[in-house]
Order: C-alpha cells, then structure tokens, then sequence
C-alpha cells in the first residue's frame, strides 16, 4: 500500500488509494459530530459535582442548542433536498434523516430524564420548588387561578376552528395550545377543536408568593397554570383532552443580495416572515392523544418521524427564568470577576501601546478594557477616525454608544455593520440606523460574504504631527453579555505594519476594492484557507527533513475537507497534530495509515471555549495566530474572516501557556473524539491530580470572589 506521506497530492482520491478507506472512512458525520457536542453538554447536567442551579442551565443549552440544529442545519437539509415542494426520497438523505431523528429524539429523553428524575426533586430538596397544579397546596391553587383570572385569561384569544376560523398561524417555537371538546358551541355547531395561543408577553415562569410557600421558594410554569384553568374558556363546554404544542420552523434568512437595492429594508421585511417559516419539528406534551398530534402534524405538514413527546414544557429554555429569579447563591458556580491588566491602572492606554502591544484574555481579564478603548478614542480630540466591524454587539452596548459619540464629535467613524449575523439581525438593525442618524459611515459589508472578522482601528494624530494606527483584532465578538462567559483573546497594537494591514481590511470592505497583498494578516475568502494550508505543509516538510513537526489548534469547529486532507497528509509525514475543538468536527483521527498522529479534544465547563488558535512549531519559530474563523468551509470562504500573528515572544508565550497547554493537559472537562466518532471523557488516571484548566485560569488570571 502506498503511504500517504510519498504522495505529491492531499487529494480525496489518493488518501483514499493510500489507505484503502472509502469516503465515510475519511470523514465523520457532520449532523452526529453535532448532536454529539449535545450530548456532552448534557453530561455537564448530569455532573452532580456541578451546583444545581448550573446543572440546569446546561439543560437550557441544550434545548436552545437543539433549537438552532433543527432551525438551521435541518431546515437546510430539508430545503436541499426539496423539489416542487416534494422532499427528495433517495437512500442516502432518507438514511441521513432517519439517523438524525433516531439521535435527537434519544438527546431528548435523556434532557427530560435529567430534569425530572434528577435536578427537579434536587432543587426542591434546596428549597426550590416547581410547582405543577396537583403540587400546589389550596392557598397556592387560589392564588394561582386568582392570577389567571387577572393576568392571563384577559389576554387569552382561544380560536376555535370553523370554515371561518381555520388554523391560525402558528409562531416560530411559540406556547399555544390545543384543545378538544365535547358538546356544542353558542351557535348549536359541533366545533370539536380549539387552539389557544399562550400571550409573549407574559414570564413563562412565576413566583409564587412567599408566605403561600413553607419553605424557600415556589414558582410555577404559565403553561402549568393555563393547563388548570383552560376549561374556563370554554363555558358549557367539556374539555375532553388538550396539550401543550410548539412548532420550530426554518430560521434562516433569504435575501436576494443581487436584486434589492436596500440590503436592510429587505431585510426587515424578512424578519417578520422568519417567525413563519417552513415547519422542521413539532413538540406535544407527552400524553397528548394521538388524534390531537395527528392533526398538528397535518396541519404542519410534516411527518410523525419528526413529533416530539416531552415529558415537561415544550420549550425548556425558558426555564433559564427559574434560574434568574432563584435566590440561592451556593447553588451557582462561585462568582468570579475578571482582573483588571495592571499596566492599564490610571494610563493613557495610547501610551502604553506605543510601548508594547497587549494581550487580552477573556473572560479572565476584562473586556472594560476594550470598551475603554473605543470610549477614549471617542473622547481624544487628537483621535481623527475610528473604524469598526460589527457581528454581534447586542441591544444594549456601551462599546456602540461611544462610536456614536464619536461621531456626533466629528470623529470619522466608520462601521461594518453585518446584518446577516443569525438572531442579531435586529439588534444591528437598530444600531446600524442609530450610528447613521449620528453621522456615521455605516455599510454592510460585502453582497454574499458575512463579516465575522473582529476588527477596530483608531487613526490618531501623535504629538511630532504624523498620523498613527491603533488596532484592536480578537477572536469573538464585541458583545457585552458573551464576553463574560465566553473565551476569547483580544489583541491591542500599535504595530505600524499590522494595523496599517487592518487599515487596508477596511478599505476592501467599504471600497470593494482587490485587497491589497497583506504581510501579516490573513484575510477570508482570499489568503486565509491557502495560508492554514501552506503552514500545515511547511510542518509536514520540516518532519520529512528528520526535524520535529508540530501543530496546535483550537476552534469552535473543524468540517473543511481541504483542511482535513493536508492534516492526514502532514500526520502520514510524522507531524504530531493536536486539535482542540469545541464543537462538530469531521475529521477521523487515530485511524493508522491516515491519521495516527492525530488527537482530537473537546474541552465543556463554565465557560464556552470560543478561541480560534493556530500554532506552527516552524523549527523553533512558534508562528502562533489568533483568529475569527474556524476550519469550516463557510469561514474560509463564504466570510469576510482575518487570521493575525502575534509577534512578541513573551505574548506568544502566553498564548500558547494559556490558551493551548492547559487545554491539553485538562482531565476534567476534556473529551477525547475516538477514531469511531465516539467521546471519551478524561479521567485522572493513578496517581494523576484532577486539573481543569478553565478552573486553572480563573485562578491564575482572575479574582475570585466571596459569595458575600
């Protein structure tokens, strides 16, 4: 058998020549790599070594996580294999869709196993009680249809179906609920089914009164409430059966780029349809009758392979109001805040910068920093222009406010605002129309190419009279609220050459123009891939040459089949290759003749490893990038996407000392990816201590705090 390393070619055909593997022996699953990422979140709920309250936020993980799949990946599966309305029936995406179902509907199960069985009755032992209605003593039951009567039934509109009431549209993972009744309505007609739409606007979870509860605290679900008293809307009618449903519909946006003439007002025209887009799943309750959820599937068009039965609300990611409104902080992780970077403390940070660049690491040191950033150059009546990408940001942000204050100033300020960033569509909306009624340049990137890279220039004029850059470059977004729970590094620098680079990034983007031959960055859809390629082959010939390979990297996912070809031919050259991934990956390792030298880890604990790291040992030179993209063809392709080099040695170290090693040596919240596809958990093994390297993080970077 020819060995991969003799070969002049990574392609598909020669690996599998090579190794005698077929295709599916090359690959893993996408869509299973995915659900299987699911299913070590839940084994973070199922940990009883993690508080309670904590459990059952990856709970909610989950559920939102599920969410997403069927909104996006299988809605897109289902759309590429739909003509004339009609799904597509050959073997290959009947099988892959009868496999997806099979996994999802047991990830299900389980989420319902753990929250029934296991973290319920625990947080009630902890005083923490959710109250379902044969639960509630007579003092609650009071007060709960006293709260019915005057919060939710005047907000009920139940709908019963008629030739001239027929099935009302139904909300992308909205409550309602569906209702089967005996007798006649007021007209003498035998109208035998009632669909009820539970009002947004109401909290899905309620506290119940202090003094009704004996001990801590009580709260019950409004689908449990309306469930007690929905036979109160329909008088001298009897309720045979009724359940719970919510329907998940296809998310993605779809917006002829190429044909409107005004990429945002297109696009808030689509944001009202999305909440009605083609159905992908159903969720019933789980003694829903089976006529009842027969008819819901008609009605959705869609086929019983894809009814859910749950045994609890329909949409458990509400359940996060539960955890917002419990006051028990010892069932919550210990509090930790960020340290702020001592060399920051009272300094002009331009000053400091001309000094030496800075590394930021999140969210074990703040993000304020950046904030600040962009605040005093909104401030600095020496600060001319500042520019910026925008992915995700939120609906409240102080970083957005300062550039409209920039503006409003007279400052330059230009923004890329990405409308196309899924679920944040109109929070950038809102930003993009503020920041343009302030003055600011605002455009939207280019047609057909998300901007994901993460991009701020400030252009200031220094004291001798010249003009200087100052860049920040990060791994994830400028978002308040994520920047505190997710990892990411930042990097602030006056380097004149790399900041000069993001300048000219700036430049393609609002100009359109051919980008400029870039020295440092590398920049999506036109160096970036090619770049990964080049270092990954420049590893696999140093290990030809007798000298020792090694590449490091860290991503959120790893699906790019060009990518995964020259690892397998670089592992076949000797080249010891060690990916840390958080989610999906498609790449086999561990496999002999393919990719023996290849590890595969999935790291899951309090934080969401969000990082993207590159690491080239490149005899002794450490090349170390940071980036936006992950080794996904979308990414290296279908984005606007940048890769930097950090440079100095002792921030290298740090990189590789604190977003690489410690990844590596976890034997706490690592999982192993075996060459099957299946995960592994690490353990301690012997004489081995427990070392988790978030927690090693926090301890070394942050401050930990007192519960007080």
């Amino acid at each position: 058998m020819t060995s991969i390393a003799k070969l002049t070619t990574d392609s598909e055909s020669a690996i599998m020549s090579a190794t005698g593997l077929n295709r599916s022996g090359i690959y893993l699953d996408r869509e299973h790599s995915q659900i299987a990422f699911n299913w070590r979140v839940l084994a973070q709920a199922e940990d009883k070594s993690i508080p309670l309250l904590e459990r059952l936020k990856y709970l909610c993980i989950v559920g939102s996580n599920l969410d997403e799949f069927f909104e996006v990946r299988v809605a897109s599966l289902l759309a590429q294999n739909t003509v004339d309305g009609q799904l597509a029936q050959h073997a290959t995406f009947t099988s892959m869709m009868e496999r997806i179902s099979t996994e999802c509907h047991a990830l299900a199960l389980r989420q319902y196993e753990v929250l029934n069985h296991e973290i319920l009755p625990a947080l009630s032992r902890k005083g923490i009680h959710l109250l379902r209605h044969s639960d509630r003593n007579e003092a609650q039951r009071a007060w709960v249809k006293s709260y019915f009567d005057r919060e939710v039934r005047p907000l009920l509109t139940p709908i019963g179906l008629d030739p001239a009431h027929p099935f009302p549209q139904v909300v992308n993972k909205s409550l309602n609920f569906i209702v089967s009744l005996a007798g006649k309505d007021a007209f003498g007609r035998g109208t035998a089914i009632a669909i009820v739409k539970a009002p947004r606007v109401l909290p899905r979870v309620i506290k119940i009164p202090d003094e009704l509860t004996e001990k801590g605290q009580a709260f019950c679900l409004l689908s449990s409430i309306i469930h007690a008293h929905i036979g109160d809307l329909f008088n001298d009618r009897e309720v045979l059966a009724y359940s719970q449903f919510r329907v998940t519909r296809d998310s993605d946006l779809w917006v002829d780029e190429d044909e409107v003439k005004n990429l945002r007002q297109a696009l808030q025209g689509e944001l009202q349809g999305r909440q009605f887009g083609m159905a992908v799943r159903l969720e019933v309750a789980k003694n829903c009758p089976e006529s009842l959820s027969q008819f819901l599937l008609e009605q959705f068009s869609l086929s019983k392979d894809r009814l859910y039965q749950v045994d609890g609300p329909v949409n458990m990611v509400r359940l996060s109001e539960l955890i917002d409104h419990a006051n028990q902080a010892n069932l919550r992780f210990p509090a930790f805040s960020a340290k702020p970077d001592s060399k920051l403390s009272q300094k002009n940070i331009f000053e400091v910068l001309n000094k030496q660049d800075i590394l930021l690491h999140h969210p074990f040191q703040p993000f304020q920093t950046v904030i600040d950033f962009i605040r005093t150059a909104s401030l600095d009546t020496n600060v001319l222009a500042i520019k910026q990408t925008i992915y995700r940001t939120g609906m409240n942000s102080d970083l957005m406010e300062s550039l409209i204050t920039a503006a409003r100033m007279g400052k330059e300020v230009t923004v890329v605002v990405e409308l196309m960033a899924r679920f944040d569509e109109e929070a950038n909306i809102n930003w993009a129309d503020r920041l343009q009624r302030a003055g600011a340049q605002v455009v939207y990137g280019v047609v057909g190419l998300k901007t994901h890279a993460k991009l701020a220039l400030v252009i200031r004029r220094e004291e001798s009279g010249r003009l200087k850059h100052y860049a920040h470059l990060g791994t994830g977004n400028y978002h308040p609220s994520t920047t505190r729970f997710y990892t990411d590094f930042g990097l602030l620098t006056a380097h004149p050459k790399k900041a000069a680079e993001v300048n000219e990034v700036f430049i393609h983007l609002t100009g359109l123009t051919k980008p400029k031959k870039l020295e440092y960055l590398w920049l999506a859809p036109f160096s970036l891939q090619p770049k990964i390629i080049k270092a990954i082959r420049n590893e696999a010939r140093i290990a030809r040459e007798g000298r020792p390979g090694r590449i490091i990297a860290k991503m959120n996912a790893l699906v790019d089949e060009t990518v995964i070809r020259a690892l397998y031919a670089a592992s076949a050259d000797g080249v010891k290759i060690d990916l840390i991934v958080r989610g999906a990956c498609t790449l086999r390792p561990g496999v002999p003749g393919l990719s023996e030298n290849i590890t595969v880890r999935s790291i899951i604990g309090r934080f969401l490893e969000h990082s993207r790291i590159y690491y080239f040992r490149n005899d002794l030179e450490h090349n170390v990038y940071l980036a936006s993209a992950d080794w996904m063809s979308r990414n290296l392709f279908r984005r606007i996407e940048v890769a930097f080099p950090v440079l100095e040695k002792n921030l290298k170290k740090r990189i590789i000392t604190e977003g690489l090693d410690p990844y590596l040596k976890d034997n706490q919240n690592a999982w192993v990816l075996e060459s099957d596809g299946s995960y592994e958990r690490k353990k301690p093994r012997g004489k081995q201590k427990a070392f988790s390297a978030q927690q090693h993080l926090m301890q070394t970077l942050g401050s930990p705090e007192s519960d007080d």
